[in-house]
């Protein structure tokens, strides 16, 4: 979803940057001198910061990060998108949102936007490490957008680890092989390729490692993968998987971003 629906120029990922590293700072108390060099080292190690500091030991509410972390972003640089909004409308698959992030960043986001009825659901960070007891795929409810259900981790889930990509597979019960997986990160891709999906790294025009396709942006995406919307829509009931294009020959398919 993020800098992949919008662009890494709106500015909400340096915004969300600084506020890590303010966190780290007054709520954790972590060194000034030490703050930006650990907060891009666990980052790059365990996929998100905040996954970094947990495994590491430091004890916070994961609530209260995101509301000091995502609450006070600058969600008024995101403007309603009418062109995307019609490509995700007109596209016959399955649209699953898939995100670090917690659901009141995904919502904020997505109604910004104009995107809230696009998706059918959102993968984020609650779903992935919910407090709840876990639900089979099969009961988990139909929403638009809402949090998918899924068992509680030993630590915390979150891409580019395989085992999230695998989790959010089971969770969204699509089959790789028929799912379309766009995201704005390398590592991302790399790791949605290795768990079977077909990928598209956004927000490149260079195809990076694991990736099927490069998207310099999401509006390109008619013009580079027009198959997606030939044939009977039936067929190709299927889900895209978007956050973060593909070879002509891999369009059944679901969505996740």
């Amino acid at each position: 979803m993020d800098d992949t629906l919008y662009p890494l120029s709106s500015g909400l990922n340096l915004a969300c940057r600084k506020n890590i590293e303010e966190f780290m700072l007054h709520q954790l108390h972590i060194d000034e001198s030490e703050v930006p060099r650990m907060c891009l080292d666990l980052y790059r190690e365990y996929g998100t910061t905040m996954a970094g500091l947990k495994a590491l030991g430091y004890e916070f509410d994961n609530d209260e990060f995101h509301a000091f972390v995502h609450g006070r972003l600058p969600y008024d640089a995101l403007k309603p998108d009418p062109l995307l909004r019609n490509l995700l409308l007109s596209m016959p698959q399955r649209k699953i949102i898939f995100t670090n992030a917690d659901k009141a960043h995904a919502t904020q986001v997505l109604n910004r936007m104009g995107l809230e009825d696009c998706f059918e659901g959102v993968i984020c960070f609650e779903t992935l490490n919910p407090p709840n007891t876990p639900l089979d795929c099969a009961d988990a409810p139909e929403a638009n957008p809402t949090i998918l259900p899924h068992s509680t981790p030993s630590k915390i889930l979150c891409k580019p680890s395989i085992e999230a990509i695998h989790a959010a597979i089971r969770i969204a019960c699509v089959d790789p092989k028929k799912t379309i997986f766009f995201d704005d990160s390398a590592r991302n891709i790399a790791s949605g390729k290795a768990a079977g999906l077909h990928t598209v790294i956004v927000g490149s025009s260079a195809v990076v490692a694991g990736a099927d396709h490069a998207l310099r942006s999401i509006h390109n995406i008619k013009e580079a993968l027009a198959e997606i919307w030939e044939g009977d829509a039936e067929e190709a009931k299927q889900v895209v998987l978007v956050e973060q294009v593909i070879q002509s020959t891999a369009v059944e398919t679901a969505v996740l971003a």
